[in-house]
């Protein structure tokens, strides 16, 4: 199973749009879930670059390689050296780097690559 890279592309402005929602309009999901919709969006777009980088993989590899980057991101965030705390000052930065450390983190990286996941294997069914 070969993936459209024009699908991926596609689904890869909408999770960013939805995602910059979610930062732009906190009130609107914050109140119950707090920022973890916009890291789960964060982490299915990572899972949608990997799988248009790599769009020939299987499905578990892309939620493999999606959970090791966001992961590392994350666990990235407990360096604090002057060079990239100033990388993370730009708004950029911030928005693929994060600023600290949070454990709940994880798991919403976890929900956005799940549902990747789960989103990949139904459109493989589809066919």
């Amino acid at each position: 199973m070969v993936r459209d890279r024009r699908w991926i592309a596609a689904g890869c402005v909408i999770v960013i749009a939805c995602g910059m929602a979610t930062r732009t309009y906190p009130s609107v999901l914050s109140h119950y879930f707090g920022n973890y919709p916009g890291d789960a969006l964060w982490a299915l777009l990572v899972f949608l670059l990997w799988a248009f980088c790599l769009p020939r993989a299987k499905t578990g590899t892309l939620v493999m390689l999606a959970l090791l980057t966001a992961f590392a991101v994350e666990f990235l965030q407990l360096y604090q050296a002057p060079w990239i705390r100033h990388l993370r000052a730009t708004k950029l930065g911030h928005l693929v780097l994060g600023s600290g450390f949070d454990w709940r983190d994880l798991v919403a990286y976890t929900v956005g690559v799940g549902i990747g996941g789960l989103l990949d294997r139904a459109r493989g069914m589809l066919r």
